[in-house]
């Protein structure tokens, strides 16, 4: 078993020409393992073992991604491996100067928090994008905190927890249990485990020096395709804590007529010629 090992989990489906970049950010990076879960994509599988990393591939679950399984698989394969700091990083994202390296020394000086970096969304205009010249564009998302490199913010809000970029100690993952393999499909499983570090007593905290860039893609607000996966794990999300996720979004879907309270403090999609969508 290896000492002192840290590895970066990305899951992927599609987006390979992501995956290449975000591949080609991370070979820059301190020494690590990389594990890529593949979940129903051997043209990425094949991509990440010719990059080095360690590939482990799933099928997907009645149609959906499983992502919360995936993320599971992945750091269950770095653990495996002998990890002590597991960082997870979105196959969007592209790493920039440093992040694993102060993911790192953050996550083994304190192992009792979950560390959060700054996310820059990079737009279309300005592809095609140069790893040289990322920190040229740093940008930060401006809903979410964004200390400067070198600055450490307490987050006392477990709903800002996203693992998009994210990293922990191994003794905190396994404090937190992992992600919730019942949510399948889109939403609520971040969330899910926010509440989960939360239970467990771990502390929230924003790492300035962790930066990564996000690679433009069309996105759809409110997630209108993915309203069933959202529904399904936002009933779950209630059942475990007492209250949906995602408000703003739901009521997104009201607006459009979409869903409906059901009557009993949750969401359905409207019936058929539904006034859910008046004001």
């Amino acid at each position: 078993m290896s000492a002192g090992l840290v590895a970066v989990v990305t899951v992927v489906s599609g987006r390979h020409d992501h995956l290449r970049l975000h591949l080609g950010a991370l070979a820059r990076q301190a020494a690590h393992l990389h594990v890529v879960v593949a979940v129903d994509d051997p043209e990425a599988a094949a991509a990440a073992t010719a990059a080095g990393a360690h590939v482990v591939e799933l099928p997907r679950e009645a149609g959906h991604l499983p992502v919360a399984a995936a993320r599971n698989a992945g750091v269950g394969a770095a653990l495996a491996a002998g990890a002590d700091v597991l960082v997870l990083l979105d196959v969007d994202c592209l790493a920039g100067p440093g992040l694993v390296a102060s993911y790192a020394g953050a996550a083994r000086a304190d192992r009792d928090t979950v560390w959060c970096g700054p996310v820059t969304y990079l737009r279309a205009d300005q592809r095609p994008y140069s790893l040289d010249h990322l920190p040229t564009l740093d940008d930060p998302h401006p809903a979410r905190p964004a200390p400067a490199p070198g600055e450490v913010r307490d987050e006392h809000r477990w709903e800002l927890f996203w693992s998009l970029s994210a990293a922990l100690h191994r003794d905190a993952w396994q404090r937190t249990g992992g992600f919730d393999e019942a949510y399948v499909g889109y939403g609520a499983e971040d969330t899910d485990l926010g509440r989960r570090a939360e239970r467990a007593g771990l502390s929230l905290r924003w790492l300035g020096s962790a930066r990564a860039f996000h690679q433009h893609h069309p996105v759809e607000s409110p997630p209108v395709r993915h309203l069933d996966d959202l529904l399904r794990n936002g009933a779950l999300f209630a059942e475990r804590w007492g209250a949906w996720p995602y408000p703003g979004w739901l009521e997104a879907f009201r607006e459009q007529g979409l869903v409906e309270p059901d009557g009993d403090g949750g969401w359905r999609r409207a019936a058929a010629g539904s006034t859910a969508g008046s004001t």
